[in-house]
């Protein structure tokens, strides 16, 4: 009879019954009980009033009982704490049993018990199973220190385990190697700090050893440890990857992925010129070829992967593009990626295969793979020239078929292949304008209105063709009034006399009629500019357009390094870095592939942060723009408005637009009658009073500009930080830090472009913060920023931007916005750039002040490791506007009492206590009083910073 028995009785007063099987004397009835109890617990029962009976059950000798006892254990001792204590003495007993299976069994169900309080108690069974002479028991226990480290991440270090773990990576037998790796990698992975794969030649040649002869999934974590590993040079990468290349050939897809990965990493490393190279590529390509021929799924996540192979080195497929050809039964999602990749490979070698393919495909039933089909034909067209000609005639051919999604697509593509052939296809126009009516999506409306508009000088009845559009303006999509918007304004620029109407009409349409804030702006722009300077209108909206590229879908080249080294897991599906998926605690570590060492091609090495500098210094990127837009939306990104802040408003709205200077400014004031709104000049960004000082300080001070100092005031500058990643920020990747000199503040920025299209129309814009800082003048970058391309910038600051109480006090969220989009990021400023240089108090206040300010309000901190004397610590903190009041020796130990003004005016008073001892290692005693405290931990973080760089 087969176990379904056990879940068919729905009895009352079965948990009494079943306790009494439970304490039977017969074994068979006992084995029953648990059966039933396992089931009922199966489907959802509550039988834990049965623990302490089940728990008895573990004295026996059945493996299969106590398998089953086991089983019941692991569910309910979270549930159960207390209860579960009594089984830890079976546990210590079953770990020293002579069958090998059930001291792995104890050790495997003690990983699984999350209880905090028996942890301590498995410490000794475990470490005697790691030492086990039986090798399953060792790879058990490998897996359970994993487990353990999970729940008491300090117990596993204290009791040294990692160090055993460490050492199982030498061990005989493959499969404990195997599960050293997962359990260490799994750790290494919630510390990413950690250097716990202390990864070396010796233990690279044992982990390849142990890859050969262990079973697939083990070497999966081999490999997947081994791509971590960065190879000292060419030679070992080399190495490493002919004892890799055989696993090429394995039957599992996971484990010839995972060698994938560890090859296309260390090809980094390779000259090309080397013949090994050329021999990697092609035993490459075979077991790609092969993850094509299994179920849908499985091919799809190999499509996925190939696509970023293909990106990285398509010379590997390059002759394999039959495999990518579609049957006709592949699943939608696979024919949309194999279309994908086609393109990718399509060249002028075999761009006449591929042609045929697509005209093909274009007469499938299946309506997205015909639009992708279509648009891959346009596609081609940009990317291998000789084709164009072939690739526009294969599109006529489609569009005289009438089939009204195909016509769309083709249209659509044809305008990318206007752009990018001008004065060449034009011939065309003709047949696209008979097929006018039957436009119905927004994107082909618009690109065909795009075509109209372009080409209006070669078309007779171009007013004719866009004033059928104009009826249903309020009903088209924003994409079609944009684009009809433009077209009317080229066609009245090229036909002005008899367009005029044509044009009022549409003008008032976009700015009068229409409630969308892109469209009015859109037919304001062009109203000034036609009403106050045809000329300059004509250049504007009739620009030589830049040609289009070919590859506009490529994955930007930072994003794609780190894909790589994702090959096998589901980043590589989403083509997305994990940060961009994984939630939670776990810190998910940046990868990316080695330099290249045989190439003649320099990487410069990041800098480092100075041992000294904190490592709170360092800056996170907002990863979501949720929790900024409250704020952020009430930010306008051009040059700020310096002045002090509005008493009317609390949130200071900057009254400049995008385009630099103010609508007015650039067009000039608006005739009368047009009926445009009344756009206020924008103040000019005036100089910031005292450049930073407080403002209240008088006139006098204006004029002063070193008050106080004398001398330049150079303060501590910290090595510029990467600020926002260009992963995060579609290629832009931005450094910087803050300085403070002569009483101004500026932030000092390095932007790099590591995308593939130039930068252009950059703007910056503070969000409110504790102090009101923000930025005094527009953000100045002069050229546009080419691809590889850098440029230092120096922004100055003032402080009397809108203030809100940040968390931390000295955060700064900053929006950056260029060409490409607009990016979020947050940084922590060092404070010592708002102590102002009026910042000496006299002595007789300084008491005073003291006195008066409640002793709760006193903060005591410790500088450790101070190198200087206390002449030297008072002469360098003066020179960051930190000023010594007084001095004194009390039992020959230097007192220096000091004072300290912020730009907002808060005054923070210091004693300073220098303990005599060894010259080279000062510890100092600082007490900071401030009538607002929360001030205080920064500026002993200031102190420190300062004195110790």
């Amino acid at each position: 009879m087969t176990d379904s028995k056990y879940f068919t009785t729905t009895k009352k007063g079965e948990i009494f019954e079943l306790k009494a099987e439970l304490n039977s004397d017969k074994k068979e009835k006992k084995k029953e009980a648990v059966k039933k109890v396992i089931a009922s617990m199966t489907v959802g029962k509550d039988v834990s009033a049965l623990f302490p009976d089940v728990v008895n059950c573990m004295q026996t000798d059945n493996l299969e009982l106590k398998k089953l006892v086991y089983l019941y254990l692991m569910n309910y001792a979270k549930s159960q704490p207390d209860m579960a204590i009594m089984a830890v003495n079976t546990f210590v007993k079953d770990c020293e049993d002579p069958n090998p299976l059930i001291r792995a069994l104890a050790v495997r169900t003690m990983g699984c018990i999350r209880v905090d309080k028996i942890t301590e108690y498995l410490c000794e069974p475990l470490r005697k199973c790691l030492k086990d002479e039986d090798p399953y028991v060792r790879k058990t226990a490998a897996v359970c220190v994993a487990k353990l480290h999970d729940i008491n991440a300090q117990l596993v270090e204290d009791q040294g385990f990692l160090d055993t773990l460490k050492d199982l990576i030498s061990d005989s037998n493959p499969m404990v190697v195997a599960n050293a790796v997962a359990a260490l990698s799994e750790i290494a992975e919630s510390h990413p700090s950690s250097n716990l794969l202390d990864l070396n030649p010796q233990s690279i040649n044992k982990l390849l050893t142990a890859l050969n002869e262990c079973t697939e999934w083990g070497q999966i974590f081999i490999l997947d440890c081994l791509a971590n590993y960065t190879p000292k040079d060419d030679r070992e990468a080399q190495s490493i990857c002919e004892r890799v290349t055989p696993r090429l050939s394995h039957a599992n897809s996971a484990v010839v992925l995972s060698a994938v990965k560890v090859l296309m990493k260390f090809m980094e490393m390779l000259s090309k010129d080397l013949d090994y190279y050329g021999t990697l590529l092609k035993k490459l390509a075979p077991p790609l070829v092969t993850l094509l021929s299994a179920e849908p799924e499985l091919q799809y996540v190999a499509l996925r992967n190939i696509n970023l192979i293909v990106q990285k080195r398509p010379e590997i497929l390059k002759h394999e593009m039959k495999v990518f050809f579609v049957k006709y039964n592949d699943p939608i999602y696979v024919k949309l990626e194999k279309l994908d990749i086609m393109i990718r490979l399509a060249s002028q070698a075999n761009i006449a295969q591929v042609l045929a393919e697509l005209k093909e495909y274009a007469t499938e039933v299946d309506v997205d793979f015909v639009r992708k089909a279509v648009r891959a034909i346009g596609r081609c067209a940009i990317k291998v020239e000789q084709s164009a000609e072939r690739c526009v005639s294969t599109l006529l051919d489609l569009i005289q078929t009438k089939v009204n999604y195909v016509v769309q697509e083709a249209i659509v593509v044809i305008k990318d292949i206007f752009r990018k052939y001008p004065n060449k296809y034009e011939s065309v126009i003709a047949t696209l304008c008979e097929n006018l009516d039957s436009l119905d999506e927004p994107e082909a409306r618009a690109a065909m209105i795009w075509i109209v508009g372009e080409y209006a000088e070669r078309i007779d009845n171009a007013d004719e063709l866009l004033e059928s559009f104009l009826e249903g303006f309020h009903d088209e999509s924003t994409q079609v009034q944009l684009q009809l918007l433009t077209a009317i304004v080229k066609l009245f620029l090229k036909k002005p006399t008899e367009t005029q109407e044509l044009v009022q009409q549409v003008l008032s349409l976009a700015t009068q009629d229409s409630d969308n804030p892109d469209l009015r702006d859109r037919g304001y722009i062009y109203w000034r500019l036609l009403s106050t300077d045809p000329v300059a209108a004509k250049e504007v909206v009739l620009a030589e357009k830049p040609l289009i590229s070919e590859e506009t879908d490529l994955i930007e080249p930072t994003l794609l390094d780190e894909l790589i080294c994702y090959i096998g897991t589901l980043a590589s599906v989403y083509h997305k870095p994990p940060s961009a998926f994984v939630e939670g605690g776990r810190g998910v570590v940046h990868k990316s592939l080695p330099p290249r060492t045989a190439s003649s091609e320099s990487t410069e090495s990041p800098e480092t942060a100075p041992a000294g500098a904190p490592s709170s210094e360092q800056p996170d990127v907002i990863p979501t723009q949720g929790d900024l837009l409250g704020d952020l939306l009430n930010l306008d990104l051009g040059p700020p408005v310096s002045g002090p802040p509005l008493a009317t408003s609390s949130v200071q709205m900057g009254a400049v637009d995008l385009l630099g200077g103010g609508l007015d400014s650039l067009m000039g004031d608006e005739p009368e009658g047009i009926g445009g709104p009344n756009f206020v000049a924008p103040p000019a960004a005036a100089v910031p009073a005292n450049l930073g000082a407080s403002m209240g300080s008088g006139l006098s001070d204006l004029f002063d500009l070193t008050s106080g100092v004398g001398t330049l005031s150079g303060s501590y500058v910290a090595p510029k930080a990467v600020w926002l990643p260009a992963m995060k920020a579609k290629g832009l990747e931005i450094s910087g830090t803050f300085t403070r000199q002569v009483g101004s503040i500026s932030m000092d920025l390095q932007l790099t472009n590591k995308a593939l299209q130039v930068m252009t129309d950059f703007a910056i814009q503070f969000n409110r913060n504790s102090f009101g800082l923000a930025p005094a003048a527009p953000l100045q970058v002069h050229a546009p920023l080419s691809p590889n391309q850098t440029v230092e910038i120096s922004l100055p600051l003032n402080t009397v931007g809108s203030v809100m109480k940040m968390e931390p006090l000295n955060n700064l969220q900053v929006a950056v916005k260029n060409n490409i989009d607009v990016f979020y990021f947050s940084t922590l400023y060092p404070l010592h750039i708002l102590f102002v240089e009026d910042g000496k108090m006299d002595r007789q206040m300084f008491l005073a002040t003291w006195k008066d300010i409640p002793n709760e309000n006193e903060a005591q901190f410790q500088i450790r490791d101070c190198p200087l004397n206390a002449e030297a610590v008072s002469s360098r903190l003066q020179s960051s506007n930190i000023f010594t009041v007084a001095k004194r020796n009390v039992e020959g130990q230097d007192m220096l009492y000091q004072s300290l003004k912020l730009t907002n005016g808060i005054w923070v008073l210091a004693e300073l206590r220098i303990q005599p001892g060894n010259p080279s290692s000062l510890l100092l005693q600082l007490s900071l009083k401030c009538r607002a405290p929360e001030v205080s931990q920064h500026v002993y973080q200031a102190y420190e910073t300062i004195l110790k760089n």
